[in-house]
């Protein structure tokens, strides 16, 4: 699928959901075309823990995401520009997106100073201390030469109530314009706004509203996926996909876990990205249609089947539960396989979706998904609300 476009990225539609608001297309890319909707695993420094970049190709993973905070910091963006960009430094051929750095200013929040001009942070690597304005992002991004780059947000916890929360909301919209002046690579890399706002639906209404004022080619949902209750989730998810317009790439950010997934493409979200399913593969669980499971549980010592017996993946056709089990303590070995199963599931889920809506059958696949998430259990009230807002019901068979 590989080809060079004279556009950083155009977006065409291959099919809608003539229920609810999933569609399939493909983004056409400097380095890739991309399928969507899609899953783009995270690779923070350059790099997939667990797996090589030639493995992530055989399991037809399309694009990855990398983070500019931290490429910027170390090796920086000196070395990379001199290298000739990520794609060539980590011999990556394939679509990359990095993160702004951005969602530093929540995890890394005790060594973030944030002001008008940028965030200041002291250095987690003992260096020093660095000010990451939306201009320096955006020239650390451009060094790094991903196909889609950020602007640099405001980012506040989900849970931060009162002034604090406009002033983000206002903030990223100005870090924006500030943003699209300092990009320096339009043609090959296309810069997506970030809708902020956190759980207030006037503000990410505005946010919505402002961000789509300007010349980008898509468009991303940030500040959720951050502890919100699921029933706010899905509703802020809702809020702006249902007005942002379709012909252009809609990511919800930080969203890995299958179920929610699959209901935000019901929303008519594109895209999405989480370290969840290689961060849990360290921790020696497995993903599975039903959810996951913990390999390092003394019940999988004898168990002598594959983690799934319907998963095509090298790990699942060459070994069992009992021998992931058995060599979990060895962590480089496990963290291996089950980073391999459990990326392949992921992309998977991905492409079975996008099946299902060419085939029109988009909602029975839903139905399916569902009965086996929830088997042992009743169906959670933010899934049935959420999938009937957008028409697909539940208790219809």
């Amino acid at each position: 699928m590989t080809q060079l476009t004279k556009s950083s990225l155009k977006f065409t539609l291959i099919s809608e959901c003539n229920v609810s608001n999933a569609r399939t297309g493909v983004m056409n890319l400097t380095h890739y075309n991309v399928e969507t909707p899609v899953f783009m695993p995270v690779g923070t420094q350059g790099t997939l823990k667990g797996i090589l970049p030639d493995q992530l190709e055989q399991i037809d993973c399309q694009i990855i995401l990398a983070n500019a905070y931290h490429l910027g910091v170390r090796p920086g963006p000196d070395l990379l520009k001199k290298a000739g960009g990520l794609h060539k430094f980590m011999n990556w051929n394939r679509a990359l997106l990095t993160d702004s750095g951005g969602f530093q200013m929540v995890s890394l929040l005790k060594l973030a100073k944030i002001t008008e001009k940028g965030v200041k942070f002291k250095s987690p690597y003992g260096a020093d201390d660095c000010m990451l304005t939306p201009e320096e992002s955006i020239r650390i991004q451009n060094a790094i030469g991903a196909d889609i780059i950020m602007q640099l947000d405001d980012v506040i916890a989900t849970n931060i109530t009162g002034s604090r929360v406009e002033e983000s909301t206002f903030r990223t919209s100005r870090w924006l314009d500030r943003c699209l002046v300092a990009h320096e690579r339009p043609h090959d890399q296309a810069i997506f706004p970030i809708v902020q706002g956190a759980i207030d639906e006037r503000l990410r209404l505005i946010s919505t509203q402002l961000h789509m004022e300007k010349d980008v080619k898509g468009y991303a949902l940030g500040g959720l996926s951050g502890g919100e209750s699921k029933n706010i989730f899905w509703k802020m998810v809702l809020l702006s996909s249902k007005i942002l317009p379709k012909e252009k790439p809609r990511y919800v950010m930080g969203v890995g876990f299958a179920l929610d997934i699959v209901i935000c493409c019901a929303l008519g979200i594109d895209m999405f990205d989480c370290v969840f399913p290689t961060r849990t593969a360290r921790f020696g669980c497995a993903l599975i249609p039903s959810g996951q499971i913990n390999l390092k549980l003394n019940k999988y010592k004898f168990d002598f089947q594959p983690i799934d017996n319907e998963c095509k993946c090298s790990t699942c056709k060459r070994y069992t539960r009992a021998y992931l089990h058995s060599i979990i303590p060895m962590q480089a070995v496990a963290c291996h396989l089950l980073t391999i199963h459990n990326l392949y599931f992921q992309i998977s889920l991905m492409r079975s979706i996008r099946e299902s809506i060419k085939r029109n059958m988009f909602p029975q696949f839903v139905k399916e998904f569902i009965s086996k998430v929830y088997s042992h259990r009743p169906v959670s009230k933010w899934v049935t609300e959420a999938l009937k807002a957008v028409n697909i019901n539940l208790e219809v068979v």
